[in-house]
Formats: structure tokens, C-alpha cells, sequence
């Protein structure tokens, strides 16, 4: 899957607060052949310093826009039929390594501290948890980006 394969997925950035985290996301998306990143809510773009910093030019070879109505956006991509997965642990969630993936793929991640919104979760077909086997139950958003994005790597490749 190298130079120029498409990952066949989506990201929804859900109103992520670090510029930190939107570069990194970038960076990730980039490596991995991601095809568009959507800025949802007040998240960042990667034109600003401390994104720019952190994607270190990836900013200029993944697609990007502004997402107004995030929930819209989502609905599109069902219309293009795209499985909508929101990252997010809780009830009901698949564990991620469990999780048989349908590309194309649109991904949300969220907030920092509280997560994808309520009203996105919603949206969602399916929600895919990172497991946890320490004290804290998450973690830091790009981080968790990039278990997901690499993880979707190796499963599209058809790697056991």
C-alpha cells in the first residue's frame, strides 16, 4: 500500500482543541492515505502555526475543509456509502481490534475531554474503542488516530 494508495477513509475532526493534535492528525493522514480531513466546531486548521509546526507540510498534501454542519457532512458520506464509524469508547462499542471494517470508511474523532458530541454519536453506524488495560480509559486523540489509522492500514492490506 505505498505511495499514493488511498486508505479509502474520511476523518471528522469533532471540535479538537490542540492545534498539536490537528498537525499530528495530518502528518498520520498522510502516511497512512487518507483521503480528506473535515474541521469540525472550533477545531483548528492546519494553516495555523502550531498545526503547520506539527504537520510539517503534510498540510499541503491531504485534502482539508471546513466542516459548518458536521451532521450534514456525515449524512453526505452515508449517501456515498461510506460506514460511518465514530472512535469512541463506551456501551456497546466494538473493540477495535474485533471490528471488521467496510470501506470506504468516514471516521469522527473528538474533543480532548469530552469526546465526539452526542448529536454525532447519533450518526454514527458504529463505535470502535481502543482497549485500555491501564488506569486511564483514553487517549490523547492524535495518538488515538493513529492506533485506528494503522490499524485500518493493516486490515485493508489483509494483513493478519
Amino acid at each position: 500500500m505505498g505511495g499514493g494508495s488511498s486508505l479509502c477513509t474520511e476523518i471528522l475532526l469533532d471540535r479538537v482543541r490542540s492545534l498539536y493534535n490537528v498537525g499530528a492528525f495530518f502528518r498520520t493522514g498522510d502516511a497512512v492515505g487518507v483521503e480528506k480531513i473535515h474541521l469540525g466546531g472550533y477545531t483548528g486548521s492546519p494553516d495555523q502555526p502550531g498545526a503547520a509546526k506539527t504537520a510539517l507540510g503534510a498540510e499541503k498534501s491531504v485534502a482539508w475543509e471546513r466542516a459548518d454542519d458536521p451532521e450534514a457532512l456525515v449524512e453526505r458520506w452515508r449517501a456515498k456509502g461510506l460506514e460511518i464509524v465514530a472512535v469512541e469508547a463506551g456501551p456497546g462499542a466494538i473493540d477495535l481490534y474485533d471490528w471488521e471494517p467496510r470501506f470506504p470508511l468516514g471516521l469522527i474523532f473528538g474533543n480532548e475531554v469530552d469526546g465526539v458530541s452526542e448529536e454525532l454519536l447519533a450518526h454514527a453506524d458504529h463505535h470502535v474503542e481502543i482497549p485500555m488495560l491501564g488506569v486511564k480509559d483514553s487517549l490523547n486523540v492524535a495518538v488515538a488516530g493513529g492506533v485506528v489509522l494503522y490499524e485500518l492500514l493493516r486490515k485493508r492490506a489483509g494483513r493478519p
